[in-house]
């Protein structure tokens, strides 16, 4: 038996995830707003006082990719090298017996990169006989990768994503994300990336699916 690492993801932070993708859309005048409904996707996003930042919520469907090859695909690090346009430098190491990913994320002119320091766990859940895949991820701070000049660490990163069949060939999608990405960042950059870059990872995304060939 392996050790457990220090930190990790609970068996119910699995299950909530799971749970979002049978959740109706959140009601109008609610505390989520339908920010975009754009090629099949619509975005939420819950305002967060005490950042004074958003929390995203995705709903959406991948056409044409079975839900273990977009588990395989988002999984797949050096794959996402490949068609991920934004990745600057993406590699997984141990330290101290623990698997740790360090991301950095190309911004654009005059803005600063912004790197991610994070843990993350994939688990196939079954759920009264539905096969759900669901991938749990969260920032750490760890002394092996300390903060690079010229670069802004995102300190405070959160994602779930729950993948499983539309009952056809394709997935059905839920995603939640928050980040704090630190400095100013205009908000026309902000609503461009909820509101284009959302939907175009997606779409970048069912396109890789269909390009994976490698064995797994």
């Amino acid at each position: 038996m392996e050790a457990p690492p220090p930190r990790g993801f609970s068996e119910e932070q699995f299950r909530a995830a799971c749970r979002e993708l049978d959740q109706p859309a959140p009601a109008a005048g609610g505390p989520w707003q339908l920010l975009v409904e754009s090629m099949g996707v619509r975005i939420y996003r819950l305002y967060d006082e005490q950042s004074g930042l958003y929390e995203y919520k995705i709903f959406g469907g991948l056409a044409d990719c079975p839900p273990k090859l977009c588990a395989d695909v988002y999984m797949d690090l050096d794959f996402r090298k490949q068609w991920d346009q934004y990745v600057k430098e993406l590699y997984e190491k141990t330290y101290d017996g623990e698997k740790v990913i360090y991301w950095e994320v190309k911004y654009p002119f005059p803005l600063s990169n912004r790197d991610y320091v994070y843990i993350r766990e994939c688990r196939e859940m079954d759920v009264d006989g539905r096969k759900i895949w669901v991938v749990l991820a969260q920032s750490v701070s760890v002394p092996q990768c300390p903060e690079k000049p010229g670069i802004i660490r995102v300190k405070s990163y959160k994602q779930s994503l729950a993948i499983e069949s539309d009952g056809k060939t394709g997935s059905k999608v839920y995603m939640y994300y928050f980040d704090n990405p630190g400095g100013m960042i205009p908000s026309w950059l902000v609503n461009w990336a909820a509101k284009s870059g959302v939907p175009t990872f997606l779409k970048d995304m069912q396109k890789a699916c269909r390009n994976y060939s490698k064995s797994t």
